[in-house]
């Protein structure tokens, strides 16, 4: 019985040394985002080596640790209800800023595997906080590949990694340069009429040879209430420098 009762304690202290994901952002319960700044017009450093989340605030990150993960796999990263991979490095760390809106939001994060899961909710109190009314996710299969998110807008405003921030209140969070993404466009104000949706197959690492790589981009809009729509598009892209129109559509 002795024994027993010391190999349980040994499991417990175990489970609790080796914990298996975590979210140390966001933190779960109330929140009031007021006087807090995004810092979506992150420099841009072209080819970048890492996702940049320096200038965001603890508002503004998802970050964690997974432990044991598998090296050169991503996790599964889903944001009030949209998957999307992240990045883990060979720490298990994981970090990456998010434009979350105002209200109800809640995050996931999944080992490679899917043994280890966590999942915080949260609400932000703020009630100057516009939530994106119009959210494209940009993600691919491949590590070492940097693709780019390119979203023109029916104004004529071109949003992607060298004009992040647009004056009808479009952005892209961050351009990611080492594989799988995402990469997501947001507005709060969307403007009426059609959009255009292009990925950039920039290249990527010390890649000689064309490398094929399935990119998903899924459009969300009026997110977070009873008329929010969700579409997902999947294509090939083939070869180093093709620019391919992914997805034409109209909001609302």
């Amino acid at each position: 019985m002795l024994n027993t009762l010391k190999w349980l304690c040994l499991l417990t202290l175990s489970s609790h040394v080796y914990a298996e994901a975590t979210l140390e952002l966001p933190r779960g319960g109330w929140r009031d985002s007021a006087g807090t700044a995004a810092g979506f017009r992150q420099e841009v450093n072209y080819p970048a080596a890492s996702v940049n989340t320096a200038g965001h605030s603890d508002m503004a990150l998802i970050r964690g640790h997974i432990a044991r993960h598998p090296k050169k796999r991503p996790a599964k990263l889903i944001v009030n209800g949209a998957p999307m991979p992240i990045s883990v490095d060979e720490n298990g760390n994981f970090s990456r800023p998010y434009s979350f809106g105002s209200g109800s939001n809640n995050v996931e994060i999944r080992s490679a595997d899917g043994k280890q899961v966590q999942r915080v909710q949260f609400y932000d109190r703020n009630p100057d906080k516009a939530p994106a009314r119009l959210r494209v996710i940009l993600s691919w299969d491949s590590d070492s590949t940097d693709l780019d998110l390119h979203v023109v807008s029916p104004d004529g405003a071109h949003v992607f990694y060298g004009n992040r921030v647009a004056e009808n209140g479009g952005a892209l969070d961050v351009d990611v340069t080492t594989g799988y993404g995402p990469e997501i466009y947001a507005n709060p104000s969307p403007p009426t009429g059609v959009y255009h949706v292009f990925v950039n197959y920039f290249g990527g690492g010390d890649m000689q040879d064309a490398h094929v790589t399935l990119v998903q981009v899924t459009i969300v809009s009026q997110e977070g209430t009873l008329s929010e729509k969700r579409q997902t598009f999947q294509a090939p892209l083939r070869n180093p420098g093709e620019l391919t129109l992914i997805k034409s559509f109209s909001y609302p």
